[in-house]
């Protein structure tokens, strides 16, 4: 699998590249700038894209702005963003096309191999891997003036929250100790009230529970 990182801080940068390869992933570039990112996406095409949304030349969001322009050009480009802080708009950002293949992590994260690994693997191949801590804050966020989420009950927004990650009914069983029946009735009973058509798609349920959660920003 071929991987474009954009990570301005070499340290960083050297210690991700290490990292994916040492869980067999090939990197086809690893850049420091906007620029660079840029022409990497364009000439490389690769399997998924690592990007720090802050890059030089602005330090802004450059990185995520370049990974947006990629996915334009190439619709469906697996993105995994990485950010020191919850952004809520970035967060929007990626998922504003509708389409998977897109995450969103704190860069404490990359400190938990498995989870960081995991989750370019699932980006890479469609999916959706967005940070708990966004999940909460869109949670948050809609709750406040939002009936069908006042609704739910406590262990069914524990279960939203994993389905959001893109945890399936099995791993969010293990996660709860629970059956997977039992998580199938929360899983019913939250698409019911949300509104929600049922799927058994992973990748098309966490997008549409996103897509509500982040409706009308």
């Amino acid at each position: 699998m071929r991987v474009v990182l954009a990570e301005d801080l070499f340290l960083l940068r050297d210690g991700l590249v290490r990292l994916l390869q040492a869980y067999d992933f090939e990197i086809a570039a690893a850049v420091e700038t906007g620029p660079e990112l840029s022409r990497a996406l364009a000439e490389l095409e690769p399997d998924v894209a690592v990007v720090d949304v802050r890059l030089p030349p602005t330090n802004t969001d450059e990185g995520l702005q370049c990974a947006l322009e990629a996915r334009r050009r190439k619709p469906g480009l697996p993105v995994l963003v990485l950010s020191q802080h919850v952004e809520q708009l970035y967060a929007r950002e990626l998922l504003a096309d509708g389409r998977g293949g897109v995450g969103y992590l704190l860069k404490d994260r990359v400190f938990d191999a498995d989870q960081f690994v995991d989750a370019v693997r699932r980006v890479a191949a469609g999916g959706t891997a967005m940070d708990p801590q966004v999940i909460q804050q869109l949670l948050t966020r809609r709750a406040a003036g939002d009936q069908p989420l006042a609704r739910l009950t406590p262990r069914e927004t524990e279960v939203l929250e994993l389905m959001a990650q893109g945890r399936s009914n099995a791993a969010i069983a293990e996660r709860l100790v629970v059956t997977e029946r039992a998580i199938a009735k929360h899983t019913a009973n939250i698409f019911a009230k949300l509104g929600l058509e049922v799927s058994d798609d992973d990748n098309r349920r966490v997008l549409a529970v996103l897509a509500y959660l982040d409706h009308g920003r």
